[in-house]
């Protein structure tokens, strides 16, 4: 079994303040979620249906 390093992006929206997220979308089975302030901090590793939870909270809560 290979193991691939997550590929992290964030949104084309972010701007360069520094408060955004980052999310990974090529690990199979979870998608990780970190600051990205901290890249080297702790990450969430979230379900498909977490992580469209955590998108409908942010997007409902400006």
């Amino acid at each position: 079994m290979t193991t691939e390093s997550p590929r992290w992006f964030k949104s084309s929206y972010s701007n360069n303040g520094g408060n955004c997220i980052e999310v990974a979308a090529n690990v199979p089975g979870i998608i990780p979620v970190r600051d990205s302030k901290d890249p080297h901090g702790p990450r969430l590793n979230l379900t498909a249906e977490a992580f469209a939870g955590l998108v409908a909270f942010a997007k409902s809560h400006g």
